[in-house]
């Protein structure tokens, strides 16, 4: 016999990987004050581009001598231009244990065809980086979106390295500690954790980062919309606000309200804290249930943002269609919408813990998500 309905549904049922939920405040009425019909070139277009810049460098707690730059096509774009601006000089390391540490691997051997290493592990785990040399240029996401694991500090990363570490950060800046003299290249998007809209992405570089791209120069014809230098020189515009290709302004209105909220609340420890929280209330219900499990083999690697569930019950008959029933109930009766899992990714569900999520809601979503696990079990006998 299934159990009783829920009788109260999550005040926002907004659980994607992304676009990531609002921040909590949000409404439409604070953007009135974006720069709408302006050049994003005139003065103050330029200066909201700034504070977006230096916003971020604010909370993360980003070096003063690291470059901050918005850059086109979200967070793959950054990466993108990191893989073709930087790599090719020496030997590549590619990291990958989900989908997108999977494309890089595909884009830097396929494509650009550099002599590279690939380590990969299996959905739910990550590479030993003990094994890494990072004497190698080292390419890697240091939160797995569809895998639900992350890194889970920088200790590995040696001071002294050669190569440079390019980290794909976008479902973990704002959420994670994120080592930043470890870090020569990261990048990530305002549609995760800060919940921006999407479009939009993030490249940060070390002084180690902008050294290799003054002295080095790739052997492939450079699409404008990656070039990062000019006559040998870093183009220092796209890293004060003259972005390479028009942004929009009422996206970067809403990414400076997001830094808004991020200091109201209490910056980055806070932030860090709320997802913590958020994903803690899963893994709680995790260990009370027999029958679903968090992805992640090991606790230390565990996300709090994007948390990827499986279910474990041998009644079950097919995974993956079961998973699928289960996510279409919690949106038919909007208790949670957009959790199925990542289309690569093992059966399951998805998540997102992050930063602009109310913990309140995740537990009233296990509720849900315990009554759509037996009715769906039911439904299959």
């Amino acid at each position: 016999m299934a159990i009783a309905k829920p009788a109260s549904r999550p005040a926002n049922p907004r659980f994607s990987s992304g676009p990531c939920a609002k921040i909590p405040t949000f409404s439409l009425d604070k953007l009135a004050d974006a720069a709408l019909g302006r050049s994003h070139r005139a003065a103050i277009g330029k200066a909201k581009l700034k504070d977006a810049i230096e916003g971020t460098r604010e909370i993360l707690g980003i070096p003063a001598d690291y470059k901050i730059g918005i850059v086109p096509a979200s967070d793959t774009g950054a990466v993108e231009m990191a893989l073709w601006s930087l790599l090719g000089e020496r030997k590549a390391e590619m990291l990958a244990w989900e989908s997108f540490g999977s494309g890089w691997v595909t884009d830097v051997v396929k494509q650009l065809k550099i002599d590279a290493e690939v380590k990969t592990a299996d959905y739910g785990e990550i590479v030993d980086c003990a094994t890494v040399d990072f004497n190698n240029d080292v390419v890697f996401t240091w939160n797995g979106t569809t895998s639900g694991v992350r890194v889970p500090n920088g200790d590995a990363i040696p001071a002294d390295r050669e190569g440079l570490t390019i980290c794909d950060a976008t479902s973990a800046a704002f959420a994670m500690d994120l080592p930043w003299d470890k870090l020569d290249v990261t990048t990530f998007s305002w549609q995760k954790v800060m919940g921006g809209e999407a479009a939009h992405g993030m490249l940060i570089l070390s002084p180690r980062a902008v050294e290799r791209l003054e002295s080095y120069t790739p052997a492939w014809p450079m699409p404008k919309i990656f070039r990062l230098t000019k006559g040998g020189k870093l183009i220092d515009g796209i890293f004060t606000g003259a972005t390479i290709n028009t942004p929009s302004m009422l996206a970067v209105e809403d990414y400076l309200v997001a830094l808004d909220w991020a200091r109201d609340v209490g910056g980055l420890p806070k932030l860090i804290e709320r997802a913590t929280t958020n994903a803690k209330v899963l893994w709680d219900f995790c260990d009370r249930n027999d029958w679903i499990e968090n992805l992640a083999v090991d606790p230390a690697t565990r996300s709090n943002t994007s948390v990827c569930l499986k279910f474990t019950d041998e009644r079950i008959k097919d995974g993956a269609a079961f998973a699928k029933a289960v996510a279409k109930k919690l949106e038919d009766y909007n208790a949670a919408y957009d959790v199925g899992a990542y289309r690569d990714a093992p059966a399951g569900l998805r998540v997102w813990c992050g930063a602009t999520i109310e913990s309140a809601d995740v537990e009233k979503l296990t509720l849900w998500l315990k009554w759509a696990f037996e009715e769906v079990l039911e439904a299959q006998e």
